[in-house]
């Protein structure tokens, strides 16, 4: 069953400044993933919500960054009070992630950075991919930090770029009958298995979730965790603090509780 947070269809009218036309919804064949996203505060609350959830790791505050078909960033949050509350470097892993996710993810294949693990290991069919579309350091580190994570963080508008090769990044499509890529969303600030988990929760609350399949469990882009060999899409298991539940549990859960799709 979709989560009690999820973003329904009327509520897809709201743009990224948190405006809405207050009469017809978006086109779905031809919205983009700004039209499709509730304001900057709202993805915000979102990110919180979850992140207090049970997700295995640490329990750290996140970063979470979104971009759209052609990479631009269009919106970067963190969970915490401040930004100091997060890892400071997560901020621009988030933002390779979602762009790693949405530059390797087709309209009839989702990959998310967790299934890229294994295959770029040395002597694996992507070796030397973590080397390619490099991050742009001024997009990533202009501007005034205390802008970073608001509506005036200098990364949004801009092409980021960037690969990253664990958990945390998955591709967005739009809801409806056929899904479309629509960009990305990276998370970072946790174990990369916990990114993974928590970047997947926060798809599922947009909506934006409607995968057409891919490598992982039931046709997904869930995380795949390696049991002897690094010979697929696999990813190693991580740690969990007490308390926070078991991320291997939680993580193959996922297409059960948070499944991909669409309400509408």
């Amino acid at each position: 069953m979709r989560a009690f947070y999820a973003l329904p269809l009327a509520a897809s009218m709201l743009v990224l400044n948190g405006c809405s036309d207050g009469t017809t919804s978006p086109d779905l064949q031809s919205a983009t993933v700004v039209d499709l996203l509730p304001s900057h505060n709202d993805i915000r609350n979102r990110l919180r919500d979850i992140v207090e959830e049970q997700n295995g790791g640490l329990g750290f505050d996140m970063w979470a960054t979104i971009l759209d078909r052609d990479g631009i960033v269009v919106d970067v949050v963190f969970s915490g009070s401040d930004r100091g509350d997060q890892w400071p470097g997560s901020r621009v892993i988030s933002a390779q992630k979602a762009n790693t996710a949405n530059a390797f993810s087709l309209e009839n294949l989702a990959l998310s950075t967790a299934n890229l693990f294994a295959p770029v290991q040395p002597g694996g069919s992507l070796f030397g991919l973590q080397e390619s579309n490099p991050v742009d350091p001024a997009v990533a580190y202009g501007g005034k930090a205390v802008d970073f994570g608001t509506v005036k963080d200098f990364m949004i508008g801009k092409r980021i770029g960037g690969i990253n090769v664990f958990g945390g990044g998955v591709a967005l499509y739009s809801p409806g009958p056929e899904g479309r890529l629509l960009g990305g969303l990276g998370v970072s600030g946790d174990t990369s298995c916990t990114d993974h988990i928590i970047a997947w929760k926060l798809r599922h609350a947009l909506n934006l979730d409607n995968i057409p399949g891919g490598v992982g469990e039931s046709n997904t882009d869930n995380i795949i965790f390696a049991v002897d060999d690094l010979d697929g899409f696999e990813h190693p298991e991580c740690f969990d603090a007490a308390g926070r539940g078991s991320h291997v549990e939680i993580a193959n859960d996922l297409p059960e509780e948070y499944p991909v799709g669409s309400e509408g």
